[in-house]
């Protein structure tokens, strides 16, 4: 990029050589037309009848979902644009879990609206405003229609929970895994004050492939996926004290090279003898606190298995970090880095450690911990891929369900609540001034997209059901959406289609943010890769050549 500078024909050389910049009304267009062929993508997998996708990776693992989220994580975005999207579906799955796929689809429409505006020369900041206005009166609208209901109604609860898996691989089964995740949720929620808080990090996911989603269950307690590591420590072990350690039962190796001349078998013995005695006396140590129960989050030395199966502890290695947090937590112990330090005041306790088989794997079941809060959804399917479905399916039930208990409120699916959110969002469009109006009014649209293409992915006409459904609201009929099953409207929230609201609301709250920060973009300044020709590689190269020579 160059500029004439006075009467001088010096170019002014602004930007980098090969540096690309598009400007104005063609860098909208370009990032508007991005986001909606995510929005396209994402738009078939909504819904109950909504279709799968099959993402394979550059190792050719394949994954197969339609959950909104794991798409855009698989799939291997380049633009810029793209990027936000994939970012919106972050936020939204971070936030509240569930309704990412609506989330993008979202922000994809409100970008095409946002377009014709543009079309039509309304300043993207004006469209910017009128859309802060319709989310924040829309957040409004959703409030008003929510329903309230109370966190000890299970009944609800699962209904919210059902819905939610109704759209994934699991629906034949999502009656029974909507039983495990309410359970496993009431159980960590604790009132604070007048408010309820429910922390995840108590309800601890592990899968394991073999036997049928049936046999998915909810266990008191943490289960690694791990097996006792000496073939003589016993198996079970009742009222354990458990010894949690960030440290190695092992010797470690000297940093700096050192050399030993070993020139006698009687060296080398003491050698070795003085080794054996530094792991007996870690063992000793561990035991003196009472211990019987060691879970290590590093390696344990097999002359250390051998000294620690002779009194009888059972040891477990090689533990997550993550996993460990969640033993401390669970069993109210503490996570120890020297075994020097160990006291028997740092167990952690627990009614029962058992290693069980578990398919064709060994387990390790820690039931009855000191927490009663700490639970473990073990989840089991068929084949790896329905195994790993169900893991983002269960993870999806049981976020909505915390959402339920925090919020308190709930509103009807199948797109009753957007379509109602539209209509009154046009009657307050004609409250406003100028063209902001026409911001609101394309708003209200965009939200109807969703009751749109849910219809259309269930073989129904989307313009028709539109047309209707709006009818059908305007008579009163607040909760008429679409049943996909049957394809046809119906009164959603008498069908059990439940969503909580803090999905809804945040959905539009991504959706809205990502669509105004796309829309501010008004100029594309992109810096020109490294060539590999003329890389340092090269370079070198030739130098090797000439010396060569």
């Amino acid at each position: 990029m160059s500029a004439m500078v006075g009467s001088a024909t010096q170019p002014v050389i602004v930007l980098k050589e090969g540096s690309r910049r598009m400007r104005g009304r063609e860098t909208q267009s370009a990032n508007i037309m991005v986001a909606k062929v995510i929005a396209e993508t994402m738009k078939s997998s909504l819904g109950p009848r909504g279709m799968d996708k099959m993402l394979v990776d550059s190792f050719g693992d394949i994954v197969i979902t339609n959950d909104g989220a794991t798409i855009l994580k698989e799939m291997d975005v380049e633009h810029p644009v793209a990027k936000m999207m994939v970012e919106v579906a972050k936020a939204q799955d971070e936030e509240v879990g569930d309704g990412t796929t609506t989330s993008v689809v979202l922000a994809g429409e409100l970008l095409a609206k946002a377009e014709e505006l543009i079309e039509k020369e309304v300043h993207p900041t004006i469209i910017i405003e009128g859309y802060r206005k319709a989310a924040l009166k829309s957040l409004d609208i959703l409030d008003e229609i929510g329903i309230k209901v109370s966190p000890n109604d299970k009944g609800i609860l699962k209904k919210v929970a059902k819905t939610s898996m109704l759209s994934k691989l699991v629906a034949e089964e999502s009656d029974y895994l909507s039983e495990i995740a309410v359970e496993a949720v009431t159980r960590v929620a604790e009132k604070v004050g007048d408010k309820w808080v429910v922390d995840l990090d108590d309800v601890k996911i592990e899968k394991k492939e073999g036997q049928s989603l049936r046999d998915t269950k909810l266990v008191d307690g943490i289960v690694l996926d791990k097996e006792v590591v000496h073939a003589d420590m016993p198996k079970l072990v009742r009222n354990a004290r458990i010894a949690l350690l960030d440290a190695s039962l092992e010797i470690e190796k000297t940093e700096f090279d050192a050399k030993l001349n070993i020139e006698t078998p009687e060296q080398m013995r003491a050698f070795m003898k003085q080794e054996e005695d530094m792991l007996r006396e870690m063992v000793e140590k561990i035991a003196a606190t009472g211990a019987n129960v060691v879970l290590c989050q590093k390696g344990i030395d097999d002359l250390a298995q051998y000294f620690l199966a002779k009194k009888g502890i059972m040891a477990v290695r090689r533990i997550k970090k993550s996993d460990m947090d969640k033993l401390a937590k669970a069993t109210r112990g503490r996570v120890i880095t020297r075994i020097d330090d160990l006291r028997s005041e740092d167990l952690g306790k627990a009614q029962l450690v058992e290693e069980r088989r578990v398919g064709e794997d060994k387990m390790i079941f820690i039931e009855g911990c000191e927490n009663p809060k700490a639970l473990t959804v073990l989840i089991r399917g068929g084949t790896q891929r329905i195994v790993d479905e169900a893991e983002r399916s269960i993870k999806d039930a049981i976020n909505v369900v915390r959402d339920v208990i925090v919020e308190g409120k709930v509103v009807a699916g199948g797109g009753a609540s957007e379509i109602e959110t539209a209509l009154r969002l046009r009657d307050y469009a004609k409250t406003l001034p100028g063209k902001e109006q026409l911001a609101v009014e394309r708003f209200a649209e965009a939200l109807e997209i969703i009751p749109a293409q849910l219809a259309e992915n269930a073989g129904m006409d989307p313009i028709e059901t539109l047309v209707n459904l709006r009818s059908k609201h305007k008579e009163g009929k607040l909760w008429y959406g679409v049943n996909v099953f049957e394809a046809e409207l119906a009164d959603m929230y008498k069908l059990d289609v439940i969503d909580p609201l803090l999905v809804k609301k945040q959905a539009i709250k991504s959706a809205v943010e990502a669509a105004s920060m796309i829309l501010k973009i008004d100029d594309i300044i992109a810096a020109s890769r490294l060539e590999e020709k003329g890389g340092p590689g090269k370079k070198k190269e030739e130098e090797g050549g000439e010396s060569e020579d």
